[in-house]
């Protein structure tokens, strides 16, 4: 039978089952709560929900299991297969570590490179037989299967950070060159059931299924892992986290979130090109576990970089307010009213300040019309008769100057959770003034 098809097989048997059902359900509670606080806060700057908390966990809940499943059929075409699976349960525990030094470091490709380099060491002492190592020989991996699964969960996370990546951003502010500059905060997490390879030693092992090896794999070959064409591998599920945390105020949360996935996926790519090529000696291996993080570095210091040199997109000028974001289903939002529009006038109301377009709403019967500069700079003249001004108009504008009492975010590289409960405060405040 079709390898993929076994995969898919063994990901759904596996993912029925009581305990991974839970486990599931466990992760879409934790993803519920937070993602209240998201809408929440949405809720708090713009007037009303972007994405209900709903929409937020269905949307994490179901890309995790179809990237999980492409993320399987990509390593079992490959033939990314160990041995037993101590390299993975070792994998997650120095993911786990790292944490505590920062979320950052929650990164395969930081674990992969620490347990890689351990294992050469092992493998250099056992070879050259300067010490004994058979009671720590749990620790030796092969680097290269390792190092090829950090690739494709890369290639897997670029794909998911593409579509699913501007999900539940937050509009926040600062101040560059004494202006006020809109953008984007993102922080978004994935759990994806990965199916990984075994080479079946026990027949007993539990939640497999095994298969024989096509004659035209493994794609990836190693001398650590020698797959002979009777060989019976066994398939057996695991949970792999991906995050995506960034913050832009050069570009749209399209665009940032695009440019970010195809960042990350080429990189997983350039991980796994070099897994195949630096893999015939400990020498080679210990170059490729020292690439996988500095590379991994490179990239977010390149898309930084790019932030500070780049040009504030969300920027209110002299002839009028900037548009920073757009509620689905508002009002502003059936006016035609889009992200990075210049709002210049109002009912032939020239707009300086966001006070102008209060002032303005206020004053308005049903029918309104808007004159906008789109972000390709062309002037267009918006006409709405359904306007209702006890409704939200749903969209926030970037102030020239900040306000001292606003439900606008300041962006002090500050973390996204505090964001999220600085809001909250506000709000309490709010609550106990009245």
């Amino acid at each position: 039978m079709n390898i993929a098809v076994q995969t898919l097989r063994a990901l759904a048997e596996t993912i029925v089952t009581p305990s991974y059902l839970l486990t599931i359900i466990v992760i879409m509670i934790m993803f519920y709560m937070k993602n209240r606080r998201i809408s929440f806060m949405q809720r708090m700057i713009i007037g009303q929900n972007i994405e209900s908390p709903f929409e937020l966990t269905l949307s994490q809940i179901t890309l995790s299991i179809i990237a999980g499943a492409l993320g399987s059929v990509i390593l079992s075409y490959l033939g990314v297969v160990f041995k037993d699976n101590s390299a993975i349960v070792l994998l997650f525990l120095i993911s786990v570590i790292l944490m505590f030094a920062g979320s950052r470091f929650l990164c395969f490709s930081y674990s992969g490179s620490i347990l890689g380099i351990i294992s050469i060491v092992i493998q250099f002492l056992s070879v050259n037989k300067i010490a004994d190592v058979s009671s720590i020989k749990f620790l030796e991996i092969d680097v290269v299967m390792i190092m090829s699964l950090v690739g494709v969960l890369h290639i897997v996370e670029g794909i998911i950070v593409m579509i699913d990546g501007k999900s539940g951003a937050i509009p926040v502010f600062t101040n560059r060159e004494d202006k006020i500059i809109g953008g984007f905060a993102f922080k978004r997490y994935w759990v994806l059931p990965i199916t990984l390879l075994f080479l079946l030693n026990n027949a007993d092992l539990n939640g497999t299924v095994n298969v024989a090896t096509p004659d035209s794999w493994p794609i990836i070959r190693t001398a650590f892992t020698v797959i002979g064409k009777s060989a019976v591998i066994s398939f057996m599920m695991f949970y792999g986290i991906i995050g995506y945390k960034s913050v832009t105020f050069t570009k749209s949360k399209r665009k940032k979130t695009f440019m970010s996935g195809m960042a990350i996926a080429l990189y997983g790519a350039v991980l796994l090109g070099l897994s195949q090529v630096l893999k015939h000696n400990l020498e080679q291996q210990i170059i490729l576990c020292l690439l996988a993080p500095l590379l991994h570095e490179t990239m977010l210091r390149l898309e930084a970089y790019s932030e500070v040199k780049g040009k504030p997109k969300f920027v209110s000028g002299e002839d009028g307010v900037m548009v920073l974001d757009v509620a689905p289903n508002s009002q502003a939002y059936e006016m035609g009213i889009k992200s990075g529009d210049l709002l210049l006038e109002i009912n032939d109301t020239k707009i300086f300040s966001e006070e102008d377009i209060t002032r303005s709403i206020q004053n308005m019967s049903k029918y309104m019309w808007f004159k906008i500069k789109d972000v390709q700079g062309k002037l267009n003249e918006i006409s709405y008769d359904k306007f209702d001004r006890n409704k939200k108009l749903g969209a926030i504008f970037v102030p020239k100057g900040m306000p001292k009492e606003s439900k606008i975010v300041k962006f002090e590289h500050k973390s996204f959770d505090d964001i999220l409960d600085n809001v909250n405060k506000e709000d309490e405040n709010k609550k106990d003034q009245k």
